[in-house]
């Protein structure tokens, strides 16, 4: 009878600290008496929840491991997301590869998707019809613009929309957000990008370097642009991937310019007002050739850290700096100058306004066509029609609208639709204005569009024509 009066005392203590494992506090161990605390210890499940720390004469404490599982993981998971930005519809087929390939390799998070107000009606229909599907939040937006009496010196007319690139600072109900620009493919589960979060103070942000080789010795290029001065030309694999180039206070004047094409931040109030108040009084946005990039790199300056180049692999830095590069290494792809979706890979495999992206502009043609593949097998003909419109043909030729042909082979020709020598830009929109010398169009030859981002000229191929995995 003693026997089974004590097992139930066992049994009901052990029932209070299974109660108290899900409340994760502690249990005065102390209190408890020698002989009870070893019945209790008997117990089956016991030991298996619970490690003993500090044992003497008497257990003096025990001290819980919580197990892993899923209601513990929600209380405590932190709160991403992923923004981009489209304000044409020329975009529209970037923004849903985009997308597609974001979920297709396994990312966990929501792609915010910002539009402004002249989206084609179109293209809002598309990605109302792949919401669901992409985990998509539409988040339509008002332009962003510098006040009216500011003396606005853009390179290209088109940049004037890319101001509006700042509004995903807005977004303050997430812990951490990666903003991605609408002409990137995602290789390689992107999440990992979020280990960075937690060592990134609230007020910096983390990107990736501009590349700055120059080296077709392009005109539009400030003389500091070289290989030398380039913050890629000292990296080699695999370290590349895991110690980028650091930013410090001493670094060359190049090594502070970053890519605006990714980055990483922590969205508050207070960061908005702080940017929004910048924004609305400083006088340097009047220097600025490229809105987004050069106000964010002076906005930040100091103030941001650097990932590793697989996260915003500018395509051309695939034979620009093979020293770093692997195919298999790449997470996401940035398709600067112009855009894989305006023309086909031709029969011998060339691709690009100089006919060197074959390659990776391959790898977002095999995407397209997986995506096509999806939707006819759901019959879904209605975004499948829409996307067509933004798309080349199956014939290999090129759009007649004038805001694809701007961002396809002539990109470089409607990149001259910029001020004169007066407002000539110090730096310009890495290899989006003027080609080795070759004759630029002076008027504008169309309205503007959603800005082209990037760093260094298109360079030569490797000829490999496998997908990264």
């Amino acid at each position: 009878m003693a026997t089974f009066s004590f097992l139930k005392r066992c049994v009901r203590i052990t029932s209070m600290l299974r109660r108290e494992r899900r409340t994760s506090l502690l249990f005065p161990f102390s209190a408890l008496p020698p002989d009870i605390l070893v019945g209790c210890l008997k117990i089956q499940t016991f030991p298996k929840r619970f490690q003993a720390i500090g044992l003497h004469s008497r257990v003096q404490s025990l001290h819980y491991t919580p197990r892993t599982n899923s209601s513990t993981m929600a209380t405590s998971e932190k709160k991403y997301a992923y923004t981009t930005l489209v304000t044409r519809g020329s975009y529209l087929a970037g923004v849903i590869i985009l997308a597609y390939t974001l979920k297709k390799q396994g990312s966990k998070y929501p792609l915010l998707v910002f539009y402004t107000p002249g989206l084609q009606h179109a293209a809002i229909k598309a990605l109302e019809l792949e919401a669901s599907k992409l985990n998509l939040i539409l988040k339509p937006c008002e332009m962003l613009q510098p006040r009216s009496e500011m003396k606005i010196t853009l390179i290209a007319e088109r940049f004037k929309d890319t101001w509006t690139k700042l509004r995903v600072f807005e977004v303050f109900d997430y812990d951490a957000v990666c903003y991605l620009d609408a002409d990137m493919a995602i290789f390689k589960n992107m999440d990992s990008v979020f280990s960075r979060a937690d060592t990134l103070p609230s007020d910096w942000i983390a990107a990736n370097h501009a590349c700055v080789c120059n080296t077709d010795k392009d005109k539009w290029a400030p003389e500091e642009w070289n290989v030398d001065n380039c913050a890629y030309t000292p990296l080699s694999h695999p370290t590349a991937l895991s110690h980028p180039t650091q930013v410090t206070p001493d670094s060359r004047p190049t090594h502070h310019l970053l890519n605006s094409g990714m980055f990483l931040y922590h969205p508050s109030k207070n960061l908005w007002d702080s940017m929004l108040h910048f924004f609305n009084t400083t006088s340097k946005l009047s220097t600025y050739n490229f809105p987004d990039q050069d106000f964010l790199a002076d906005f930040f300056h100091n103030r941001w850290a650097s990932l590793g180049w697989q996260y915003n692999a500018l395509k051309t830095m695939r034979y620009q700096h093979p020293n770093l590069w692997r195919d298999d290494e790449v997470v996401c792809l940035h398709y600067i100058v112009d855009k894989p979706w305006v023309a086909r890979v031709s029969a011998d495999g060339t691709a690009g306004f100089k006919g060197k992206d074959g390659v990776t502009h391959g790898w977002w043609w095999k995407q397209h066509a997986a995506w096509v593949e999806d939707r006819e097998a759901e019959n879904a003909t209605e975004v499948l029609g829409l996307m067509e419109q933004y798309v080349a043909k199956a014939d290999g030729s090129e759009e007649d609208d004038p805001d694809m042909r701007a961002i396809g082979s002539k990109v470089q020709a409607f990149a001259g639709n910029r001020p004169g020598k007066e407002n000539a830009a110090p730096g310009a929109k890495d290899g989006e204005v003027e080609d080795g010398g070759e004759k630029q169009v002076s008027e504008p030859l169309r309205k503007k569009v959603l800005g082209e981002r990037g760093h260094g000229p298109v360079v030569h191929s490797r000829g490999n024509d496998e997908t990264p995995t």
